[in-house]
């Protein structure tokens, strides 16, 4: 056993301290002023290969995969000063302290506040079972832990024992089961005195564990620790202070979230029940298809699930069953044609009766038994399997060139990388290619569905380098956000899931990965019961992935017109979300830039307002809307939390004004769902009929404003297809909204994508009074008393007295302009 307990020397060279200590080597380097690595070996050599980084400041033998996936920077040169008891490394923005005796470290930010301790005396540990342990101090009992990936029960982690070890858990606990499909060892700690937070990423993926202050010794301060089965403390502190600001540098480091095609952000029609039929499959989906668009339902694509590999129920990636699918080509142009194209489900554990076994066999792609002599080999899909090695170039690009064969030139982007945990590997010596240096797949295990997501999107744009890829995954690693949008797995149809799908929706978003969703309705178990199914329509209409996902045990097919009476509620759910594509795809934009979660907790925005630290179930729809779903069986009102420190008014109840930090209570009727608009909100959306977020163009425009607060935001658009926007054709608006007695609402515009919007509507939300008057950028608009002539005009503006707000209307005047109402005092009587 090993445990670090003496400073020895420190050596600096080139942005690298190096410390020694009486049992391990520490490396000091700052990447930037406010992401530290601590990277603590009991080894003699610290190996640098990783999958997951996109910013390092040394070479790394991944670095030829990865491409431009991988910045490189030079290292930020600390201010370092020793002296008989400490060493400080300080940047402009955080000065990390090591205490030479009793050992351990401290980060401060820029103002000295203390944001993280090590539990001084025994913080770094290399234990008999050669497990590495790394021990933080509480800085109090009630500190605040978010994130972990994807994890179930509620969002704040105080007192949790957490696994990470992705499984393949159909029918999971969301309340209570703990190991899911996702391994993300990166959380944030948020201290409810000072309100400050701080990020710790372990970069190690071997399968660990976090206690998060439920267990105690009276020998030591309150603590918490994680633990892994090898490899190094390999640890990078995250600031930033805000919650904002440390998902945002921890997607720097890690990789921005992709740029989604909107085709994913709208409905994906899904059911394991279509492709396992005996025959004529590809009849039955363009059947479901036809009918859905019959309904009056919006759909954007297709899960299409493995039963197409279906053969004598053994499932053979990238074979087609041809009783089933008569012609692969001749569907997939069909299923474009009708604006659904089809994601379908490859799965990397390889029969061992597959017909193309030994042809697979002789490329040498597969993970190897422990002593090389043979293939790893465990339980799968209809017997035993063998598992791809995608850390090994050769099997990479074996594995790209069957997808484009079999699947991407059969016409489709879309690419859905499932069961990807490698689960059933049961050996973790069993060993894997690891760019020819050679690793385990104890090592390496929930980076192969990552990598795996990276080669599905290099296949797309290797077939078509114009077609942007939609990448879908279930599994994943740090660093998964870069490729695939992602659901959490295959959950239970029950209300606790439906409640418990959001906290693990929101803590992916504030582990870096934006792009989560739920199986709407509940994959396994019974069909939804009908007031379940609409509460979760209505939920999942905020989801950043949507799809309606089903295996029922009933023989029963989850489908949104599947209740005759509620389909019209199920219906107008579903084109909300699609009315909200302005917003959504802006949000999107946004995620892309800065990591920003679309579904985000309260405490994110918050951050101030300690009432929300242990929220889980209302959200951020983005910055501006809170929504408070129902999420309990015959509930009709809603208790709702308002955060302190701002206005809000209520979509439903003719934007009824209600002060921020109080709970109140509204009602909330099957047909409605509870959703606020915080001040300062702009909220763009389309005012025609969206039923294809790919296809169909906003045309008609509305803003929901609520003035009241200073406040920006960024619409953004493209063709939502192709890769045209890294080349400038996109038009990203900057929308500013300033003043309150003259409201000003300026619209500046970059890019060189058309703009589809010929009529723009403005909602302005004004509960004190009606505008003296409005102007279009010099001229003053027409104000119309009757709200019949202002429908009939083009241009003009009208004060609803019903919701206290002002409605203008407009053409597109095609340029940068501001919007100016006017509420100043008019004297009528001096006048």
């Amino acid at each position: 056993m090993k445990i670090t307990k003496e400073f020895r020397s420190i050596r600096t060279d080139q942005g690298v301290s190096v410390i020694k200590t009486n049992c391990s080597s520490i490396a000091v380097m700052f990447l930037t002023n406010e992401i530290v690595r601590v990277r603590t070996s009991f080894e003699e050599e610290m190996d640098e290969a990783s999958y997951v980084l996109s910013l390092t400041a040394w070479e790394d033998r991944a670095d030829g995969f990865l491409g431009e996936d991988r910045k490189r920077v030079e290292p930020v040169q600390p201010e370092i000063r020793e002296t008989e008891e400490k060493i400080l490394f300080k940047t402009e923005k955080l000065t990390l302290e090591l205490l030479k005796a009793p050992f351990g470290f401290r980060l401060y930010d820029e103002e000295n506040t203390l944001l993280y301790s090590d539990l001084e005396g025994t913080p770094y540990i290399k234990d008999s079972n050669s497990r590495v342990n790394h021990y933080s101090k509480m800085l109090s009992e009630e500190e605040c832990y978010y994130g972990f990936g994807e994890k179930g029960g509620e969002l704040n982690k105080n007192k949790a024992f957490l696994r990470l070890r992705a499984t393949d858990a159909m029918g999971y606990d969301a309340q209570k089961m703990d190991t899911l499909y996702k391994h993300i060892p990166f959380y944030i700690r948020l201290n409810r005195e000072t309100q400050k937070a701080v990020g710790l990423f372990y970069h190690n993926f071997y399968e660990s564990v976090f206690n998060m202050g439920c267990e105690k010794s009276n020998y030591w301060n309150r603590y918490t620790y994680w633990q892994a089965d090898g490899g190094d403390i390999d640890l990078f502190f995250i600031g930033g202070n805000t919650m904002k600001n440390i998902v945002d540098n921890y997607t720097y480091l890690t990789g921005r979230p992709m740029l989604l095609p909107k085709r994913a952000l709208g409905y994906q029609g899904s059911s394991m029940y279509y492709p396992e039929l005996e025959k004529d499959c590809d009849d039955a989906i363009l059947n479901f298809i036809d009918t859905i668009k019959e309904e009056g339902f919006p759909i954007d694509g297709f899960h299409l699930s493995s039963g197409y590999t279906n053969t004598n129920g053994k499932r053979y990636v990238f074979t087609w069953n041809q009783d089933r699918f008569k012609d692969p080509k001749a569907y997939f142009e069909a299923m474009n044609e009708k604006g659904a194209q089809n994601v379908p489900n490859i799965k990397p554990g390889i029969l061992l009766s597959h017909p193309w076994f030994e042809e697979f066999s002789k490329k040498e792609v597969f993970v190897r038994s422990e002593d090389g002599k043979d293939l790893a080999t465990g339980m799968w899909w209809g017997g035993e399997g063998a598992f791809w090695d995608f850390t090994k170039e050769a099997a990479r690009r074996t594995w790209k060139n069957y997808m484009i064969e079999s699947l991407i030139s059969k016409g489709t982007s879309s690419i859905w990388n499932d069961n990807c945990e490698y689960d059933s590997i049961l050996d973790k010596d069993s060993l894997c290619d690891y760019e020819g240096e050679g690793g385990t797949i104890g090592q390496l295990k929930p980076l192969m569905s990552t990598i795996m997501c990276k080669i599905a999107g290099d296949a797309v744009r290797e077939h078509d380098a114009e077609k942007r890829p939609y990448v879908v995954c279930r599994s994943g690693s740090a660093g998964i956000q870069r490729y695939a949008q992602t659901w959490c797995g295959d959950n239970y149809t029950s209300w606790a899931s439906l409640k418990y799908n959001i906290p693990i929706i929101t803590g992916m978003g504030l582990s870096g990965q934006p792009n989560e969703g739920a199986d709407i309705g509940g994959f396994a178990g019974p069909a939804p019961e009908e007031e379940l199914f609409v509460r979760w329509v209505q939920n999942g209409i905020f989801q950043p992935r949507f799809s309606i996902h089903s295996a029922s045990n009933d023989n029963t097919v989850t489908e949104p017109w599947m209740y005759e009476g509620s389909k019209d509620l199920i219906r107008e759910a579903m084109l909300l979300r699609y009315k909200f594509i302005p917003y959504l795809y802006s949000l999107e934009y946004e995620a892309s830039v800065n990591g920003a979660p679309i579904m985000r907790p309260l405490v994110y925005e918050f951050q101030e307002d300690a009432a929300v630290y242990d929220e889980s179930f209302e959200f951020m729809f983005g910055r501006d809307l809170l929504v408070a779903n129902v999420l309990e069986k015959g509930a009709t009102t809603k208790k709702v939390y308002l955060p302190q420190g701002s206005k809000w008014y209520d979509w439903n109840d003719n934007y009824t004004c209600y002060e921020g930090g109080q709970t109140i209570e509204v009602p909330a009727p099957l047909q409605t769902i509870p959703m606020f608009i915080r001040e300062g909100a702009m909220i763009p959306m389309a005012q025609n009929e969206i039923l294809s977020m790919e296809k169909d163009k906003v045309t008609k425009m509305k803003w929901i404003l609520a003035p009241g607060k200073d406040s920006e935001f960024t619409l953004y658009d493209d063709d939502g297809v192709t890769n045209n926007y890294q080349k400038g054709s996109f038009r990203k608006t900057k929308v500013t909204m300033t003043g309150e007695d003259v409201v000003k609402v300026s619209f500046l515009t970059e890019g060189s994508y058309e703009d589809p919007v010929d009529e723009l509507f403005v909602e302005m939300i004004k509960k004190s009074r009606s505008p003296f008057w409005v102007a279009l950028g010099d001229e003053k608009i027409t104000h119309y008393f009757s709200r019949r002539k202002f429908e009939e005009a083009e241009e003009g503006w009208y004060y609803s007295q019903t919701k206290r707000a002002v409605l203008i209307k407009y053409k597109n005047p095609g340029k940068d302009i501001t919007l100016t109402v006017s509420f100043e005092d008019f004297d009528l009587i001096g006048m």
